[in-house]
């Protein structure tokens, strides 16, 4: 029993992964003049298609609540780009095997590391706020967290909601 109630633990632990993001912004833009938006026609999100739909949806669902409206003459454009990648396995189990000198002086040993677990994998969104008629990019978040290719489209979802909320959470910037 107390097996299962540590393997919930690590599960649930796995499962809130933390979400980094790193924010940056033109010091000069005057956020208060942006009110409508709309997405570049051409993105290439590297997202998968329906990946991609949750995501527009639920930024835009946000921006939304935010004050922001869609607009076909938007104050600014939203471009989104995405990767994946794998993170380095850092953990490892070391044997090793040593010998003694003795009276005759000569040692020996040998030392190897094993890696332990699977390598993670990570995936960074990108998104971009442009003004093409002011000042080109005024704002921009790049996030990152653990990405689980096999998850079911609830999970997708819900980890592509906090990403958002995250990312949005220090919009406009604060100085």
């Amino acid at each position: 029993m107390k097996f299962i109630k540590i393997l919930i633990l690590v599960l649930c632990l796995a499962s809130c992964a933390p979400i980094y993001v790193n924010y940056d912004y033109e010091k000069r833009t005057d956020f208060s003049t942006y009110k409508t938006y709309n997405f570049y026609d051409d993105m290439k999100t590297g997202l998968s298609g329906l990946d991609e739909k949750r995501l527009l949806s639920i930024l835009e669902t946000k921006l939304n609540t935010m004050g922001f409206s869609k607009s076909e003459t938007p104050d600014f454009l939203i471009d989104i780009a995405s990767n994946e990648f794998q993170e380095n396995r850092n953990s490892t189990i070391g044997v090793g095997v040593g010998g003694g000198g003795g009276r005759g002086g000569i040692g020996g040993g040998l030392s190897i590391g094993i890696p332990v677990g699977q390598s993670k994998v990570n995936r960074e969104i990108i998104i971009e706020f442009v003004d093409d008629s002011k000042t080109g990019l005024f704002w921009q978040a790049k996030s990152e967290s653990a990405y689980n290719p096999k998850a079911k489209p609830q999970k997708r979802e819900a980890k592509l909601k906090a990403i958002v909320d995250k990312v949005l959470a220090e919009y406009p910037p604060q100085e």
